[in-house]
């Protein structure tokens, strides 16, 4: 699994999953920090990238467009460091790669996780 790092979280994520044997990238590393989330979600789209965010207008994005992809987690913590919360989303990652791989957008947080099937609507 491919997983694209937002500019809302620290490039930290990419050595971190790196280590749990995900292939990441800090969209820093690919395009403009100032880049719409339509552009980022595109690049996933086109490049077999699942999106790790801490921005909440993927979802909406997804939903607005009814599209199937690409697959976003949403991590809802205060502290969003993978020091703090990273082998939660480890956990969520391995424990539901089959909704990511079919289209879903996974919202994590420190005690819960939620899981929605794309396309929404």
């Amino acid at each position: 699994m491919k997983i694209l790092v937002d500019m809302n979280l620290s490039p930290l994520w990419v050595a971190f999953l790196l280590e749990h044997g995900y292939l990441a990238v800090h969209w820093s590393s690919i395009g403009a920090a100032t880049a719409p989330d339509s552009e980022i979600l595109e690049y996933a789209v086109d490049n077999g990238f699942v999106v790790l965010t801490h921005d909440l207008d993927f979802g909406a994005l997804l939903a607005a467009r009814k599209a199937p992809g690409p697959s976003v987690i949403q991590v809802r913590a205060q502290d969003v460091l993978p020091a703090a919360i990273g082998e939660s989303v480890i956990r969520a990652v391995n424990a539901l790669r089959a909704q990511l791989e079919q289209g879903a957008i996974i919202t994590l947080d420190i005690l819960n996780r939620r899981v929605r099937l794309l396309p929404i609507g």
